[in-house]
């Protein structure tokens, strides 16, 4: 259940991974192939459990509050079991009121950053659902510029042209107005919001998203960053299937 906004938490930074529910032949579906609509949904559910966890993992260090902002409306149910005991809800269906340049996956984001605020955090951030390796220490580092003093934000940027991360300390919608979502122009064009508001963004290390072959190729080669227990589990799964196949 969602905090409200009396709970005392003007020192805070929330952390939310933008999340669906996962189901077969909707989750992941840019992994298939190689893997079938089962298979990535299965991934998909995976990735959830280990980003909420890496996120209460970066509460031990930081003031953090993990979340999992998510859509449809009445899917509550199909999203807590993917998630880490510990991480509350925030709905991010874009329904809410937004400015008419804020569009498509945008004013998800944004509804998450407010409803994360309206809960009196300090500070809001978004995150992938794509990133499962990412390192504990770079939601700490978000978590701790945002709450030092002044205005500003954060971003950490996909080797894609996208970005994992965005953190914020106030709603600003012109960060999410006029963005080709789901491009490689997403990052850039973040930075040219901020400059054109005059808001200080800090860039955090760059990190790679899963989300088509040649990504999952690198996670099951790779062992950087957050260890992501569950999904080193399903991935151990796989391989196994896959040399249980006859050539």
């Amino acid at each position: 259940m969602a905090l409200g906004p009396t709970s005392g938490l003007a020192a805070t930074c929330a952390i939310g991974v933008m999340a669906k529910a996962p189901r077969s032949g909707r989750s992941k579906t840019r992994l298939c192939p190689p893997l079938t609509p089962d298979q990535a949904a299965l991934l998909s559910a995976a990735f959830l459990r280990d980003t909420t966890g890496n996120i209460l993992e970066a509460a031990r260090a930081a003031p953090i509050t993990a979340y999992a902002a998510y859509a449809p409306r009445g899917a509550e149910t199909l999203v807590v079991p993917h998630l880490a005991v510990g991480t509350d809800l925030v709905l991010a269906d874009g329904s809410t009121p937004a400015p008419a340049a804020v569009e498509g996956f945008g004013r998800c984001l944004l509804q998450a950053v407010e409803g994360m605020l309206a809960h009196g955090h300090a500070a809001a951030c978004v995150l992938s659902s794509d990133i499962p390796t990412l390192p504990t220490r770079l939601l700490i580092q978000s978590a701790r510029l945002l709450l030092a003093p002044g205005d500003r934000a954060v971003l950490g940027a996909c080797d894609d042209g996208g970005y994992y991360i965005l953190g914020l300390k106030r709603a600003h919608a012109r960060l999410f107005a006029d963005i080709a979502w789901s491009t490689g122009t997403v990052a850039a064009a973040t930075r040219a919001r901020a400059r054109e508001i005059g808001l200080d963004l800090v860039e955090l290390e760059p990190w790679y998203d899963v989300d088509d072959a040649a990504s999952l190729a690198r996670l099951s080669a790779d062992r950087v960053g957050y260890a992501a227990p569950a999904t080193r589990a399903v991935l151990a799964r796989l391989a196994q299937a896959s040399e249980a196949v006859p050539a």
